[in-house]
């Protein structure tokens, strides 16, 4: 059951055609992932489960616990609700000009597995942590679930959710019984690091990342047949609700690990693995209210023109796949040791504070550039590749 677009479109939909509410949420989401991700490049200092050192300054635990609370384990399932519902808008343009269902999904299933070749080159060349690689390997996997009944799409996410405490259970279990060594971000020889990347990226993608993707990529899905995010104003109610039950849960569910992480509390072994599920699971809300709020502002724009920061952010989410990947590029060149070294000399304040100045650039170059249509060179590489040169 989904509700195709008004006016469909053959190949990917035009820069100049697309809804504002995915587009900003998706530009202000690569915030949240430059911050979390920036302080995975440190080295030298013993880290906590979401990888902040344990012996910062008191400035660097203030940044580390409002990111534990606000950002890591967040903003991961939001892109994934995101991703979700794009699928499913992909799907009903395709649907819509006369296609038949095992065309699309073919097309699909084309998609998702470049995206899953992006994620690999990712990982090979930049960062261990790639998430692109999980989303292909996901919307491989569940594409079935676009054409499944809302019931089944919600009892899926439902299971998923609770596999995903308790793959994140183990994966915390196996954190602090396995013994402490370099992390690629670590290490000085660049063929080294490649390697550990590459293990690193093959054995989190179909566990940790894609457990991590699956129930908010479900839930994308339920949102999307019913437009959530293209009729903000129409569903305002619904994503009053989500906006406020989803940010209170991350919060609350954030707090045990903020304080253990922080070395405010030192509990056991178990009491800390299970707190670092519980943030991880309260996670999935909290990616889903920071959507909701952000289509709520989203339907304000709507009533009156967007003012140039609400069209240079929906500038990034229309070019989110390229400033994703130029993230990373700009991490490794400034943090890595065999590059600009900054990894093993800033602390993770200072490492946010430059995730902030990378996203702001990031800003600003798509804002220069997407104005008339213009695509991204990652977004005009994975259409070419899913679409073929028509």
């Amino acid at each position: 059951m989904s509700i195709a677009p008004p006016a469909p479109v053959h190949g990917a939909t035009p820069i100049t055609r697309r809804a504002l509410a995915p587009d900003l949420a998706r530009g202000l989401m690569l915030l949240l992932i430059a911050l979390a991700h920036a302080h995975m490049y440190l080295s030298g200092h013993e880290a906590g489960f979401r990888g902040y050192a344990l012996d910062g300054t008191a400035l660097d635990k203030v940044v580390a616990g409002a990111q534990i609370l606000l950002v890591d384990g967040r903003a991961l399932p939001m892109f994934a609700a995101l991703f979700g519902y794009g699928l499913v808008q992909l799907a009903n343009r395709q649907l819509a000009v006369g296609r038949s269902w095992p065309q699309v999904r073919t097309l699909l299933r084309r998609r998702s597995l470049w995206l899953l070749a992006f994620g690999f080159c990712h990982a090979l060349l930049l960062f261990f942590g790639d998430i692109l690689g999980a989303y292909g390997l996901v919307g491989l996997a569940l594409l079935g679930f676009i054409r499944r009944e809302d019931r089944v799409v919600l009892r899926a996410a439902a299971i998923g959710s609770a596999l995903h405490v308790v793959v994140l259970f183990g994966f915390g279990l196996l954190t602090v019984s396995a013994p402490k060594g370099d992390t690629p971000a670590a290490m000085a020889d660049p063929i080294e690091a490649t390697v550990m990347r590459l293990i690193g990226w093959s054995g989190m993608t179909p566990t940790y990342f894609a457990a991590s993707v699956v129930p908010a990529f479900l839930f994308g899905i339920w949102a999307a047949r019913r437009r959530v995010l293209e009729d903000p104003v129409v569903n305002r109610r619904l994503l009053s609700r989500v906006a406020g039950v989803g940010a209170a849960l991350a919060v609350a569910g954030g707090v045990p690990l903020m304080l253990i992480d922080t070395l405010v509390w030192t509990p056991s072994d178990l009491v800390a693995v299970s707190a670092y599920a519980l943030h991880s699971v309260t996670g999935i809300a909290g990616g889903l209210a920071y959507a909701a709020i952000i289509g709520l502002v989203a339907g304000r724009r709507r009533r009156g023109h967007p003012g140039p920061l609400t069209r240079a952010l929906a500038a990034c989410g229309q070019w989110s796949l390229t400033c994703y990947l130029l993230q990373s590029v700009i991490f490794v060149a400034l943090f890595a040791p065999y590059a600009g070294g900054l990894g093993t000399r800033v602390g993770d304040a200072a490492a946010s504070g430059i995730a902030v100045m990378t996203w702001l650039a990031t800003v600003a170059l798509a804002a220069l550039l997407a104005p008339g249509g213009r695509r991204g060179p990652a977004e005009a590489a994975l259409r070419r590749l899913t679409y073929g040169r028509r």
